[in-house]
């Protein structure tokens, strides 16, 4: 399975979100649909999830992490990763989304995170310092 993941962080905070039915908060992004590249793929789910506008200029490669998929762990995912430098709008959840949180490097006992993110990006950005 090969997804697009976006990083948006705001205030040293990372966006993370949950869907309906899911036990565990993941990176905004989505499937890779036939006839896209990545970044048009992330472009579009972060439209879809949140009604934010994202330029391909402001979309930076941050990473490619492969982990067993959070809830089908009989499934790897690869997940090309990019940090969102910016984007246009305010961040609304779609009905698919249950809840979004902001969240630091000390991920909230009461959450569990996506081993991509817990284990691959997480550490990254805080190590880059770019989240506290």
């Amino acid at each position: 399975m090969h997804k697009a993941g976006g990083i948006l962080i705001r205030n040293k905070k990372l966006l993370v979100e949950k869907s309906k039915n899911k036990n565990f908060f993941i990176a905004p992004g989505g499937s890779i649909e036939d006839g896209e590249t990545v970044k048009d793929a992330l472009i579009r789910e972060l439209f879809e999830e949140f009604e934010i506008k994202v330029k391909t200029q402001d979309l930076v490669k941050f990473g490619m992490f492969c982990a067993l998929a959070a809830g089908q762990e009989e499934k790897t995912v690869c997940m090309e990763v990019f940090l969102v430098k910016k984007w246009q709008g305010e961040i609304i959840p779609d009905n698919e989304v249950e809840e979004i949180r902001w969240i630091t490097s000390n991920i909230p006992t009461d959450i569990n995170v996506g081993s991509i993110f817990e284990h691959e990006v997480i550490p990254r950005l805080k190590q880059r310092n770019l989240i506290d």
